[in-house]
């Protein structure tokens, strides 16, 4: 009797230190990462964006487009200047000037090689190492033909637009709308 009741209390103790450890451990806060790449970058969230593509000299259609940037914080801290403004003027000087982006050979479309002229340029412009990474959520294609017939409002159907490149949407980002 005596062994029954000693192992009914080794069996209560011990589920009751399983379960505060479990519970410690789950509630614990999570280590402070002070000196990892991630701690020191904030995330620069961009808006919507629209570039006409210019050929032959009139417009053939535009650019819709949606890029973040992941910024140095300490540095961040002393910038005074339009953010939202610089992005759109470099991928105007992107889309339109450089033409990185190719129609008639969109398979050729190199999106690393975009990220980095991208904040390459941006880190040109801000005269420092600002721009850590850029991250591209949307970049698609509408023609200027499309783009009437919807205005218009005419019933007939649309082609679906030219998907060049579709990220996910930046953690804390409003989701993309349905075309």
């Amino acid at each position: 009797m005596v062994k029954l009741v000693l192992t009914g209390i080794w069996v209560c103790a011990i589920t009751l230190a399983s379960v505060y450890f479990s519970v410690y451990l789950a509630t614990a806060p999570a280590p402070a990462a002070t000196d990892s790449k991630q701690s020191a970058l904030e995330l620069v969230k961009g808006e919507t964006i629209t570039v006409p593509v210019i050929g032959d000299g009139a417009i053939t259609g535009y650019f819709l487009g949606r890029i973040s940037f992941m910024m140095n914080k300490d540095m961040l801290k002393g910038v005074t200047l339009p953010l939202t403004e610089m992005t759109t003027d470099e991928l105007f000087s992107l889309l339109v000037g450089n033409k990185m982006v190719d129609l008639a050979h969109i398979k050729s479309f190199d999106p690393k090689a975009f990220r980095e002229e991208i904040r390459k340029g941006m880190n040109e412009r801000l005269g420092g190492e600002y721009v850590a990474d850029v991250m591209l959520e949307q970049l698609d294609y509408l023609s200027k033909e499309e783009v009437k017939e919807n205005s218009a409002g005419q019933p007939k159907k649309l082609g679906a637009p030219v998907k060049i490149i579709d990220g996910a949407p930046a953690e804390g980002a409003p989701a993309p709308a349905a075309h």
